[in-house]
């Protein structure tokens, strides 16, 4: 897709109407008849990269993972494996998509949402909502800004490193929300 292309190897403001129009090969009345503007197209674009990397990473979640470590270890690997492999997806989630602060926040409470299912499986329902709520959203916000630092300079290191990074973060902060 154009947008993914644009938004993921150009900064957003260097992202004109006019450069996704020539892009994808459409005109501009094409464009406003789909879009209201530039941020409801990226605001679409990061919404469908967004759920296709949580379907990735659901999809290699055991169905009934005997520890924390068993979900986070395959869910965060593919993550980053995913990432990896799609760079300018990677950048549309994560870089250009915190210019919009009020979609940020709510994916990010999405995604929170999305671990607590997770980890449902693993550890059932907590005893105190608020505290595991607030303890898996600084998780997911977490791992979100250590990934941005990642992309950032241009995935620089070892994947599988950064995995288990992510991996130990994980289950420091879930350990403590497991006991909640």
């Amino acid at each position: 897709m154009s947008a993914v292309h644009l938004f993921g190897t150009r900064d957003y403001d260097d992202v004109t109407v006019a450069d996704i129009c020539a892009d994808a090969k459409v005109s501009k009345r094409y464009f406003y008849e789909h879009f209201e503007d530039r941020p409801d197209l990226l605001i679409r674009v990061n919404r469908d990269q967004n759920e296709w990397l949580l379907r990735g990473v659901a999809a290699a979640i055991p169905e009934r993972p005997a520890s924390l470590e068993e979900l986070f270890r395959p869910a965060l690997h593919t993550l980053v494996g995913m990432l990896r492999d799609n760079p300018e997806s990677a950048r549309v989630i994560y870089v250009n998509a915190p210019r919009m602060e009020t979609r940020r926040r709510g994916v990010l409470r999405e995604d929170a949402q999305f671990v607590a299912a997770m980890l449902r499986r693993a550890v059932g329902k907590p005893e105190d909502q608020i505290g595991y709520d607030r303890t898996l959203l600084a998780l997911v916000s977490g791992l979100s800004e250590v990934i941005i630092d990642w992309i950032s300079h241009d995935m620089d290191g070892d994947p599988d490193h950064l995995a288990e990074h992510l991996t130990g973060i994980a289950l420091a902060l879930t350990t403590r929300a497991a006991t909640l």
